[in-house]
Formats: structure tokens, C-alpha cells, sequence
């Protein structure tokens, strides 16, 4: 586990990271997170039986796709929303991957889209914060704040610059110009692709 102090705000863990993370995004975003995964299910509740042996979900999914097979109707789109509630505790990337060599899905596509959306909200949301102590404080603001999640996402995505995306942010930060927001999200989407192709090839 990482251990970092914050200037001023005492021990952050990792956990403590990704707890603040999840904290920003907003209910509409969980929401749409909620429903990409129940997509997910409905597809491997339709799986047949020679790709669900190459599932690599565990056990506790496999079975909770068998009992959607023996279901219809209002049940067995109940059985879909469980199941989903399963998944949300495994390795997603794996289980999206999987749809994607197995039935060709484009979920993996779209959780690559709102992943670099969500990355981006997260960190307008933090420096726009950041804006507002530095205001209430009377201190001029500058585009060096503390930001753990600006590093687990250079940490997670290596090939982004963590100066150009500071530099975006600020822009957009105390301009609100458009062009800065689609930018921050042209280069993180980008930086997920790479690292998504360089899995690939491995």
C-alpha cells in the first residue's frame, strides 16, 4: 500500500486515493457505470456453453449466468441486475476483454470512452476545488497543486505528461474555453489506447 502526506491534510493512502476518487464522481456517472455493467451481464447471460469455458470470471459469475439461463421474463432480467451486482466485485477489464474477442462487443470501447470521461471530471473537479481554497485564501493559483489522482492516472497510463495535463486543466480551470476540456480528454483517452494496445501485444 502507498503512503503519502499531503501538504496540510496529514497520511493519505492508496486507498484513501481511490476513496476520494470514487468520492468526486457524480451519481449520474455511477449510475452509468451501473449500467455498462449491466450490459456486460446481459451479454454473458447469452454466452454458450463452449465460450463459458473460456470465461475467466470465477466461479461465483459462471453460476450466476447458469441460473439466468433458466429464467425469462421479469425474473430473469432481475437475475441480469444480480449478476451484475456480482461483477461489479471482479476484475472488470478482463470480463470486457473478454466480450470483445468472444461476441465482437463495443463495451470495452465505451468503458475505455467514459474511463478517459471520468478521468477527466475527476481532475477538473479536484483543481476547481483547489481554485476555490486558493480564493477563499486570497493566494494566487497556480498549476502546481497536490493532485494523488493526477499521478495514480500517470501511474496507471504512463505514457501521459502529467505537465501537459496540469497545463489543461488550468486553462480550462480559469477560462472555462471548451477547447482545454476536449483536449484534456483527447489526450487522456489517447493515453488509455496506447496502454490498451501495448497490453495487447504482450
Amino acid at each position: 500500500m502507498i503512503i503519502r502526506r499531503w501538504a496540510g491534510r496529514g497520511i493519505r493512502t492508496s486507498d484513501d486515493i481511490k476513496g476520494h476518487m470514487t468520492e468526486i464522481l457524480s451519481r449520474s456517472e455511477q449510475k452509468r457505470a451501473f449500467k455498462r455493467i449491466e450490459d456486460a451481464a446481459a451479454e454473458l447471460a447469452d454466452l454458450s456453453n463452449n465460450d463459458l469455458k473460456k470465461f475467466p470470471g470465477g466461479q461465483e459469475i459462471v453460476d450466476e449466468i447458469l441460473v439466468c439461463r433458466t429464467l425469462k421474463g421479469g425474473a430473469r432480467n432481475r437475475q441480469i441486475k444480480y449478476l451484475a451486482k456480482v461483477m461489479r466485485q471482479a476484475p472488470l477489464d478482463e470480463i470486457y476483454t473478454f466480450l470483445t474477442d468472444i461476441k465482437g462487443s463495443d463495451l470495452r470501447h465505451k468503458e475505455v470512452f467514459h474511463e478517459a470521461e471520468r478521468l477527466r471530471d475527476t481532475m477538473i473537479n479536484e483543481a476547481m476545488e483547489d481554485h476555490q481554497r486558493s480564493l477563499r485564501l486570497q493566494v494566487p493559483w497556480e498549476p502546481v497543486w497536490e493532485s494523488d489522482i493526477i499521478d495514480h492516472a500517470v501511474g496507471k497510463y504512463p505514457s501521459l505528461n502529467p505537465g501537459e495535463i496540469r497545463k489543461s486543466i488550468f486553462q480550462y480551470v480559469k477560462s472555462r474555453n471548451i477547447v482545454h476540456y476536449r483536449e484534456l480528454f483527447r489526450m487522456l483517452k489517447s493515453a488509455i489506447d496506447y496502454e490498451e494496445t501495448r497490453k495487447k501485444a504482450l
